[in-house]
C-alpha cells in the first residue's frame, strides 16, 4: 500500500511516461496480465490506457490489473491508469519516500 507522499511522487514521475498498453475491447485478458507483468518487472512504474470500445472503465481495469500482478494503483485520470509494483532485486526508481 502506498501513502500519499510515495503515490504523489510517483504521479510526478509518470506524468513523463507514454503509455505502453492499451484494452481494447478484448477486455483484460490473462495474455495481457502475463505482459503487464513483465513490463511492470523490469519498469516499476507503467501508464495504461483504456479504449472507448473497451467494455471496462480506467478504474476497473486498473484495480483488476494490479490484483491479478500484485501491483498498486497509483493514479486514475480519464482513460489513462498508473501501475507500480516494487522489484526488489534491481529497483528502477530511486528515492521513493519511506512509509512510515
Amino acid at each position: 500500500m502506498l501513502t500519499s507522499k510515495q503515490r504523489a511522487y510517483l504521479r510526478g514521475i509518470a506524468s513523463t511516461y507514454e503509455t505502453i498498453f492499451q484494452i481494447g475491447k478484448g477486455g483484460v485478458t490473462e495474455a495481457m496480465c502475463k505482459d503487464i507483468d513483465a513490463a511492470i518487472t523490469k519498469r516499476e512504474l507503467i501508464k495504461l490506457r483504456v479504449l472507448e470500445n473497451s467494455g471496462y472503465t480506467a478504474r476497473e481495469a486498473a484495480e483488476q490489473i494490479a490484483e491479478f500482478i500484485g501491483a498498486d494503483v497509483v493514479q486514475v485520470i480519464g482513460s489513462k491508469f498508473v501501475l507500480f509494483r516494487r522489484n526488489e532485486k534491481e529497483p528502477v526508481i530511486e528515492n521513493i519516500p519511506k512509509a512510515k
